[in-house]
């Protein structure tokens, strides 16, 4: 049934969307630009690159890494690389809906204060000089509003200062240009509010991007972006990470910074969440985590712990000749759809042929896990995320309501009981790090990671996200896990699948197995999720490179051709 709006949400919403599109259309040519983009089908990842030339089409298909390398050598312009990744930010817009702000003419200037830099002395300015980084909306960006998907923060949140992790990026040369959708109340794997709408996936627009970071995720797949920054409290980076098929990382808590963003509960630490980058490569997200961690973030933000980053251990010093890699193939609750479990039985092999031991992970209590992260999300009963909706005179939008529906007690827990919760939150961590360490293969050490699941179904049509529990049961444990693509779901290629292992086990089971039709996520990525010990993230994507060198990563996406092999059902 429709919802009736506000007079104040339908405003303010073609308020910001006209301001949006406002900011965005001076700088993009008329013929490069149709806010009602006509699109064959429902894959438009490459509708975005469409206009440009192929010098442009190569600056963007680059990965941050080799981008940075060139701009060093004097191969491409900061301003060169700018325009063009603009063209494709504008036009991916046009086809997901991704962006919300953006700050294309202080953009541009910096770039030329770049140019005339590096022309003059023949030097960069810093590890990111000329890169463009898109930023998730509610993290602060000086001078842009940050109304994180609510409309009673709408023109009332412009930024004073930047966050931290903004700041760090500008002194390390890169440039600020656009900030990308999150949902209604940030705690959503969908990405939808009432000022924006819905942001969609480019590869099916009918399946989701994920959330809450699912404007980077899309704006990342289109080529829009060569490197974006997200959070993760329950699976935000991962979740539009995986269902876009690009790399993301979630750190373990107080690793890098994390102040300088708006929300909900800000001051509420039973449960934390993180920053991280969302990106085209591996070792981009190294790099993103290098650049913070040099920049010693712990003498601004008293919580962050002073680890620098240990550049030889993510090159795999310390690293045994074979690892021990556990797979999780069930949570014991929901089992994940077909082409998921295929992914995974593909590793194990291919993994065991490199002569790796593998081992089978047994899944500790993630039911009880979800129980308790929901409610260390709610310890006021949800009364903050009810209020600032009431203030906004708008509805919850449906992914809201759905998450809000899950609270069983409405009322604000007591100091009494916030600490049993509290108390049981690591007890349940100690239990996992015992089982852990119990977990051995043939060498006798206990496993390096774990490789799982991110979701239960490739990226869903919109509205159905029903399970969290394999990305929310690693921010429970404060796990670093990263994401992975390993391929791309094709409906006229993909070989006969093995039907489900057995009868649903529950109500969250029976919907999620109902979900499987093929037709459903033609064309969706397929991507795995691995997780390393506490605080370990060098070690972690240290293991990851070990992992795709026996197994090349399948990125989707680019400038595909039709001529492009499929391989068990992957292109």
């Amino acid at each position: 049934m429709p919802r009736t709006l506000s007079p104040l949400v339908t405003d303010v919403a073609a308020r910001k969307q006209r301001d949006r599109e406002d900011g965005l259309r001076q700088f993009v040519a008329a013929a490069e630009h149709d806010p009602n983009p006509l699109v064959d089908g429902v894959n438009v990842q490459t509708y975005p690159q469409a206009t440009l030339t192929n010098r442009q089409r190569a600056i963007v298909n680059c990965d941050a890494t080799a981008l940075l390398e060139f701009i060093r050598k004097g191969v491409y312009t900061s301003s060169e690389v700018l325009t063009a990744v603009v063209i494709v930010a504008v036009r991916a817009n046009d086809a997901t809906n991704c962006l919300t702000e953006s700050c294309l003419e202080d953009a541009f200037k910096r770039a030329e204060e770049l140019d005339r830099h590096f022309k003059e002395t023949g030097q960069v300015v810093g590890p990111l000089h000329g890169l463009p980084v898109s930023i998730k909306d509610h993290i602060k960006v000086k001078g842009l509003d940050t109304s994180t998907g609510y409309i009673a923060w709408a023109y009332k949140t412009v930024a004073e200062n930047d966050a931290l992790v903004v700041n760090i990026l500008r002194k390390a040369g890169a440039i600020m240009y656009v900030k990308t959708q999150n949902p209604q109340t940030l705690l959503s794997l969908e990405t939808n509010n009432n000022i924006f709408g819905r942001a969609v996936n480019p590869y099916n627009r009918n399946l989701t991007c994920g959330g809450s970071s699912g404007g980077e995720g899309a704006l990342v797949a289109c080529r829009g972006s060569f490197l974006g920054v997200g959070t993760d409290i329950g699976g935000s980076i991962r979740i539009p990470a995986a269902y876009c098929g690009v790399y993301g990382l979630k750190g373990s808590v107080a690793r890098l910074p994390h102040s300088g963003l708006l929300g909900s509960h800000n001051g509420m630490d039973a449960i934390v969440g993180c920053v991280g980058p969302l990106a085209r490569s591996a070792r981009d997200l190294e790099l993103f985590g290098k650049v913070m961690l040099d920049a010693e973030p712990w003498l601004s933000e008293p919580s962050l712990l002073d680890i620098p980053w240990k550049a030889e251990v993510a090159r795999g010093q310390g690293l045994p000749e074979k690892l021990t890699i556990a797979i999780l193939y069930d949570d014991g609750v929901v089992a994940p759809h077909p082409p998921i479990t295929q992914a995974l039985k593909r590793y194990e092999a291919e993994l065991r042929k490199a002569g790796h031991d593998v081992v089978l992970w047994t899944p500790l209590d993630h039911e009880r896990g979800w129980e308790l992260i929901l409610k260390l999300y709610f310890l006021d009963g949800g009364e903050e995320y009810r209020e600032v909706l009431r203030d906004g005179q708008e509805p919850p939008v449906p992914q809201s309501e759905w998450i809000l529906d899950r609270i069983r007690e409405t009322r604000p827990f007591t100091v009494a009981e916030v600490f049993r919760l509290n108390l049981e939150r690591e007890s349940f961590r100690a239990r996992a790090l015992e089982h852990w360490n119990a977990t051995r293969g043939l060498s006798g050490r206990p496993v390096d990671a774990i490789l799982c699941p991110i979701a239960p179904t490739l990226a869903p049509p919109h509205d159905t996200t029903r399970w969290w529990a394999y990305s929310s049961h690693w921010n429970l444990l404060d796990l670093p896990a990263v994401v992975f693509p390993v391929g791309q779901y094709s409906v006229s290629q993909f070989p006969l699948l093995d039907p489900f292992p057995h009868a649903p086990r529950n109500r969250i089971e029976e919907f999620i197995a109902a979900q499987w039709d093929p037709s459903t996520y033609d064309n969706a990525p397929v991507s795995l999720q691995l997780v390393g010990r506490r605080h370990n993230e060098e070690r972690l994507l240290a293991i990851l490179k070990v992992i795709e060198d026996i197994i090349p990563s399948s990125v989707p996406g680019g400038w595909m051709d039709s001529s492009a092999s499929v391989v068990n059902g992957y292109h």
